[in-house]
């Protein structure tokens, strides 16, 4: 184990800082001297004085001998791993440098159809064959669960040329699927295990959180430092965890991808975001899982709002990070959107994002039991007012294991597309992603066979006017179709 207390990023830019270093090199801002005055009246100077380029003291990303390579080396220490490197492309970068390591062109890789879009970006890229598996539609607490062990294994069986298996866990809802039973079927099979755990930076340092991906034996996977730990912004990491993986071929693709211009605070905030949950860990999670299990208690007393729990996910066969709070409000009459709406503009509450039917509280290490407070005064405020009209909506989705005729890829590259009407799209083989929320799921991906079924799910969703991410015009009447001619 390394001296997990030392960040030698943030010492080194902090030591320079100090020595009040005249900037004859980029950013053109000078340490914080040609900042706006407004911005800079409230921010202070010294962060921009952290704010460099690179240079021998300061260290590479692309290239680290230095500062940098000691604190990813800490990184991967601190969380059980062989090699992590920072990410100052936020996690969707690393989805993509993690397919594009982990298989060729014409690879084939398994993947839950409620991955992120980044995920399609990853398989644009890489130039994979995708094979969807059809994510569970939980319509009594109107979520979407991640695949589970027993359809990775019935893929498995189904597709064994299949390269990979890609999975995301935690779901936005902090929904964990049994990593460890797919970590083992992925091996027992020869194939690697890539996780999207955007969300779940922090599980490995709390005993009652759900197992972490590392830990499970993902052979690699993504994490947003920022999202619950006290990074910056865009501040994450892509761990790998195995031999079968190649880590220079890591490097150089993720060379590729990353910015030759990072930002040293995001990096310097990474290195003590790791320290910090390092020693603080226990300490911290302990508090916020007390507060989440107060808050989920006292909203569900409530007669109009519900929050579920811990024992109903595991009853369903999976874990939950109990840190983030799925509120459904469908019993007031209203969405999940127009209470978002609520929230922000009326109480001062923003949470991270709403659907039709529930909002999404994620509870990071910056969290007070006022903030908490604060919220929960705001949904029992709501739930006294009279209700709005009962909603009938219901969390649905069309069969999404159609067949891929062409790789997204050849798709994107080929610039061949026309339009047709909507109504006569069925056979065709989609040129665009077209994206409903609810369910946040593409119900078509480039390169896949549209099917009758799919048309008549998008023509309901037209006709109750819900607006389809990706659909490029004002009204849903047509779709974009490769161009056989």
């Amino acid at each position: 184990m390394k001296n997990q207390d030392r960040t030698p990023l943030l010492d080194v830019l902090l030591a320079r800082a100090k020595r009040g270093v005249t900037s004859f090199h980029t950013p053109g801002h000078k340490n914080g001297q040609g900042i706006d005055k407004r911005l800079r009246s409230y921010t202070g100077r010294n962060a921009y004085k952290l704010d460099v380029t690179v240079f021998p003291e300061v260290d590479s990303l692309h290239d680290p001998v230095g500062p940098i390579k000691k604190a990813q080396a800490l990184m991967a220490d601190a969380y059980g791993v062989k090699y992590s490197q920072f990410l100052v492309n936020g996690s969707s970068c690393g989805n993509i440098a993690m397919l594009m390591s982990a298989c060729h062109p014409g690879d084939s890789v398994i993947v839950s159809r409620n991955a992120h879009k980044s995920t399609l970006s990853g398989i644009i890229m890489s130039g994979v064959w995708p094979i969807w598996i059809q994510p569970k539609v939980d319509q009594h607490l109107d979520i979407i669960f991640d695949s589970d062990a027993a359809q990775v294994e019935q893929a498995l069986h189904q597709f064994p040329e299949a390269k990979a298996v890609f999975v995301t866990s935690p779901t936005y809802h902090g929904v964990t699927t049994d990593l460890k039973k797919i970590a083992d079927l992925c091996h027992t099979h020869g194939k690697l295990l890539i996780v999207d755990e955007a969300h779940g930076p922090h599980l490995k340092f709390h005993k009652d959180l759900p197992i972490s991906a590392v830990e499970a034996g993902a052979d690699m996977c993504v994490q947003s430092t920022h999202k619950i730990l006290s990074a910056l912004s865009q501040g994450s990491v892509l761990h790998v965890n195995s031999d079968l993986v190649d880590i220079s071929r890591v490097r150089k693709i993720l060379s590729i991808l990353q910015t030759t211009s990072p930002n040293y605070l995001i990096m310097a905030s990474m290195d003590a975001a790791r320290r910090q949950v390092f020693f603080q860990g226990e300490r911290i999670f302990s508090r916020l899982i007390r507060l989440a299990n107060e808050a989920r208690e006292r909203m569900n007393k409530l007669e109009r709002v519900y929050c579920f729990t811990q024992g109903e996910i595991r009853a369903k066969g999976y874990d939950l990070d109990v840190t983030k709070l799925t509120i459904n409000v469908t019993r007031l009459g209203m969405s999940g959107l127009d209470v978002e709406d609520l929230l922000a503009k009326e109480y001062g509450i923003q949470v991270d994002c709403a659907d039709l039917f529930n909002l999404i509280a994620i509870m990071g290490v910056g969290t007070t039991r006022q903030d908490v407070e604060k919220l929960l005064t705001a949904v029992e405020d709501l739930d006294r007012k009279e209700p709005g009209h009962e909603k009938n909506w219901v969390l649905q989705l069309p069969s999404l294991s159609t067949e891929m005729a062409m790789t997204p890829r050849d798709v994107f590259l080929q610039h061949r597309s026309k339009r047709v009407p909507l109504t006569r799209a069925a056979g065709h083989i989609s040129a665009q992603t077209l994206t409903p929320y609810p369910p946040g799921i593409p119900v078509l991906i480039p390169g896949e066979r549209i099917t009758q079924e799919i048309v008549d799910f998008l023509k309901d969703l037209a006709e109750k006017d819900i607006r389809v991410s990706g659909q490029e015009t004002e009204e849903l009447r047509t779709i974009k179709v490769v161009a056989t001619r």
